[in-house]
């Protein structure tokens, strides 16, 4: 099919009868195929899922309608304010639809909205982080054992290391040469992996985001407050630490996570005490002692696990991340090492802005 059938096969099965306007991509996202589909009377958000990253996706949209339903009866209930993402059912009541070799599903457009890439300000990453505080708080009575693992091991650092390790003996696309320092750099970082495994048992599982990235989180067109947290496709069990530290690794650095210029990528400690306060507030009754101290650790963490993603890709030749150029995975994996050496030097005054939360 070429893009004028695709368009029209799937408006169909999605119920849109009338003639169709346009079928074009949006977003910014690694993993799947994001596009807007208009007709003269609707506006629909069709993605075609990545089934290499998510190999089972009926259980993708099961958790994400499981989380649908629970923030639903929240907002019933007074306890939840913001928009709902909302799957759309095919005319079959299916939410799954094959169609050019591929897997689409259909989201509901939410409207008057818009994100961001990159954090120009301490009141956008305060409203950003809050955001994802309320949907945390929101989901603390979720059963989160409720929830596939569909990326199994997906903030698991010690299974991570064990496939860079292997990438690395093997080196299967001769790419080593070109990234022996980045290598190098991540043997010395392996105190990381029993700093977390020190935590296990101490803080709970929880129905976790996983990918709080600042373009995550709609803000409204009008007054620039949240508006809705998107993307629950990584929804699964997990920990706290981690969503606050992918959203200091995308909120903190003014610079894109690819930007070659590494000099310039810094935390902005007026970044950094936003996060704090906007996600620790809403979870302030909630979070255990234990589970706020993890924070600092997440901020580490997280970078420092992405960029060891980004770089595990490149040694097996970009086969989960989106890539534009051949170095493209390198040049992500040295930005976000930048960053957590940032981090790590910046101890001190970052940890105290934690603790004074």
């Amino acid at each position: 099919m070429s893009s004028t059938p695709l368009a029209a096969f799937l408006s169909a099965r999605f119920g849109m009868e009338d003639p169709i306007l346009s079928f074009k991509p949006i977003g910014s996202g690694h993993i799947n195929t994001t596009m807007l589909l208009k007709s003269t009377q609707q506006v629909l958000v069709l993605q075609k899922l990545n089934t290499v990253v998510f190999p089972k996706p009926q259980q993708l949209v099961d958790n994400a309608r499981l989380i649908e339903k629970h923030l639903s009866n929240k907002q019933q209930l007074g306890e939840f304010n913001l928009v709902i993402l909302h799957h759309v059912p095919t005319v079959k009541q299916e939410y799954l639809v094959q169609a050019e070799e591929g897997t689409w599903r259909a989201l509901e457009l939410i409207d008057d909205s818009y994100s961001e890439d990159v954090v120009n300000t301490s009141a956008q990453a305060y409203t950003a982080a809050n955001a994802f505080g309320q949907f945390a708080a929101a989901l603390a009575d979720f059963d989160a054992s409720k929830l596939h693992a569909v990326i199994p091991d997906f903030h698991n650092l010690a299974m991570r290391f064990a496939s860079f390790k292997q990438l690395v003996s093997h080196n299967p696309q001769q790419r080593l040469a070109n990234c022996q320092a980045e290598v190098d750099f991540c043997l010395t970082q392996l105190s990381l992996v029993d700093e977390l495994s020190a935590l296990t048992g101490e803080i709970p599982v929880r129905a976790c985001h996983n990918d709080t990235k600042i373009n995550n989180m709609l803000f409204c067109s009008h007054s620039s407050a949240a508006k809705a947290v998107i993307d629950l496709d990584t929804c699964m069990p997990g920990y706290w630490l981690n969503d606050f530290g992918d959203m200091v690794r995308t909120f903190c650095c003014a610079e894109q996570e690819d930007s070659t210029a590494l000099d310039k990528v810094r935390v902005r400690e007026d970044i950094f005490a936003a996060i704090v306060k906007g996600y620790v507030e809403p979870l302030k009754h909630i979070l255990t002692a234990a589970e706020k101290q993890s924070f600092w650790l997440g901020a580490k963490v997280m970078p420092f696990m992405i960029g060891l993603r980004f770089l595990t890709d490149y040694l097996d030749g970009d086969n989960y991340f989106t890539t534009k150029y051949d170095t493209h995975n390198l040049d992500r994996a040295r930005n976000q090492f930048a960053l957590y050496r940032d981090i790590v030097s910046k101890k001190q005054v970052l940890q105290a802005l934690l603790n004074n939360a």
